[in-house]
């Protein structure tokens, strides 16, 4: 049966925290802090340096610039396969996350809803859950700007050739899997089993977010923490992180490509 609309939510994990013995709760806690040391954790903590660098220049934060997307290489094919190898290892932490949460006759993907079992309504509620983040958003950004919150955020720093739109939208993807995979259905999964309430493990994982995104300001962050509320709500609510990955997708696609094509047009840094 669905509630509110939503689609039947997959069976919680917290039957399996009554089952978890010390050695067992330990080691699943040591699990966990190895996955976040391996992937967000640790852009969390560089994060955190970034900003105290970044306030202790003479620059104001909001005259400072973070760019994303870099090129590696001037030459165009070596910096192409720089990209896709970043890309493709940037996925292993993805994978680890999903081996981890594996078990024998279960369905990993379809047990934090990362497959297209409602292909219409997963790629309907994620463009919706994308308006409802990004237009605010974008005020965020700009009155960030405005209040030295935020620095300027070059979205792209590729060159102008055939494979950069690709290799941007490859990004958003990549982006949108490793943050929706490890920062909500793995580490959300994860609390439950180790006996967390649901609105500390929304919590936990909207800190994450923000976290991570501390080099680009304090005012990002704390909007990304807004956004880690959201759709830890969501995959609460209904146990799927396939919406989160297409609004997440959605949005970095906009960015990125979006600065990338425009960027002259609209005069940004």
């Amino acid at each position: 049966m669905r509630r509110h609309g939503y689609p039947r939510r997959v069976a919680s994990q917290s039957s399996q925290v009554d089952t978890l013995d010390g050695h067992s709760w330990r080691r699943l806690g040591v699990e966990v802090w190895i996955v976040l040391g391996l992937s967000l954790g640790q852009s969390a903590v560089y994060a955190a340096v970034r900003l105290i660098e970044r306030l202790a220049a003479e620059e104001r934060l909001s005259e400072q610039r973070a760019t994303m997307n870099v090129s590696r290489s001037e030459d165009e094919y070596v910096d192409l396969t720089y990209q896709i190898l970043g890309i493709g290892f940037g996925l292993v932490p993805v994978a680890l996350a999903l081996f981890l949460l594996s078990a024998p006759g279960k369905s990993t993907l379809r047990r934090i809803g990362l497959e297209f079992s409602r292909p219409a309504w997963d790629l309907a509620t994620g463009a919706a859950l994308a308006a409802v983040i990004g237009l605010p958003g974008l005020g965020l950004y700009y009155l960030g700007r405005a209040l030295d919150m935020n620095v300027a955020i070059a979205t792209s720093g590729l060159g102008e050739y055939w494979w950069t739109v690709p290799v941007l939208i490859l990004a958003a993807l990549q982006n949108a899997l490793l943050e929706e995979v490890v920062a909500v259905g793995y580490l959300v999964t994860r609390l439950r089993q180790l006996g967390w309430q649901v609105p500390a493990t929304i919590a936990a994982s909207a800190a994450l977010r923000g976290a991570y995104h501390l080099y680009q300001g304090y005012g990002m962050a704390l909007g990304n923490v807004a956004m880690g509320v959201v759709f830890g709500w969501w995959f609460h609510r209904t146990g799927r992180v396939m919406p989160l990955v297409v609004a997440h997708t959605v949005l970095d696609v906009v960015s990125f490509v979006g600065y990338a094509l425009f960027r002259d047009v609209l005069g940004l840094p």
